[in-house]
């Protein structure tokens, strides 16, 4: 059952340049839904680090779609998070929709601070993005046909953001999922050579994976001009999540969405038509 009561109100997707925020907002239009897309170069401007720019993007919205960049295990992520909750319901926002992270005790704290906010709240729990192959910071090591990573034979069940938007849709535009965490995954868990191999087969090319100790992996994040708060981000992901924590898949997709998650497979063959891996 659609929310009639909140069709004239825009729903507000933070992060709407992300690969999640994208892919929310281009479906919401698609319903027709009015959509307050904002990131740092929109208008309305946000910024998490500028509390100034909180309230325009608030003002009417009672739904959101929260996003936080570059990732809710951050040092100082929970206080903002938890100051934004609290403003966006003195705003009037009604219904908040949480994009979390698997794994994560960081993250965690904010689904608990979310859930005590008063909000009509969902939590997106998710595993690793597919997508960080093709739209992320393993993009230019495919295109290069090596990949040199902190990892050893550790699994995991990579999820599709396309599934990640439509469960978020659904949190925000229908009935049935107030007050819910969803763990999100993919239907099995691959390693990372099993990953990489898949590419391997459906662009046609040589991909190796080069193991690495984690100080070289840092190292080299940051002579290519990765942040170091993004550089100790990626360090925590491989070094403290990717410990076998998650590698058994979840199975929320189908009570999110009434349907089996998107393989790896099926992502990496539509992936390659669009060419992102030809070099």
């Amino acid at each position: 059952m659609p929310y009639s009561d909140f069709d004239d109100s825009p729903i507000l997707v933070l992060g709407a340049n992300g690969k999640t925020g994208r892919r929310v907002s281009e479906r919401l239009r698609g319903l027709g839904k009015n959509v307050r897309a904002c990131a740092r170069s929109t208008q309305p401007r946000f910024d998490w680090n500028d509390r100034a720019t909180w309230p325009a993007v608030l003002a009417g919205a009672k739904r959101a779609y929260v996003t936080y960049q570059p990732d809710l295990a951050i040092p100082g992520a929970l206080d903002t998070v938890s100051a934004f909750f609290d403003m966006a319901l003195a705003n009037g926002t009604e219904r908040i929709v949480l994009l979390s992270g698997r794994g994560e005790e960081e993250a965690q704290a904010a689904e608990q601070a979310l859930q005590r906010s008063g909000a009509i709240w969902t939590v997106l729990r998710c595993s690793w993005f597919m997508q960080n192959f093709s739209e992320s910071f393993l993009l230019d090591p495919v295109r290069e046909g090596t990949l040199a990573l902190p990892v050893g034979d550790i699994k995991e069940p990579f999820v599709d953001a396309e599934d990640i938007a439509d469960a978020a849709v659904v949190a925000l535009t229908e009935s049935g999922h107030e007050n819910r965490l969803y763990e999100l995954t993919g239907p099995r868990a691959l390693s990372f050579a099993e990953a990489l191999d898949c590419i391997a087969r459906a662009t046609q090319r040589d991909l190796n994976l080069v193991p690495i100790p984690v100080d070289a992996f840092r190292a080299g994040l940051l002579e290519a001009s990765v942040s170091k708060e993004e550089s100790d981000l990626i360090v925590y992901l491989f070094t403290t999540v990717l410990d076998g924590r998650n590698e058994k898949p979840a199975d929320d997709m189908r009570l999110a969405l009434h349907r089996a998650p998107g393989s790896f497979e099926n992502y990496v063959k539509r992936t390659a038509a669009n060419g992102v891996w030809t070099v």
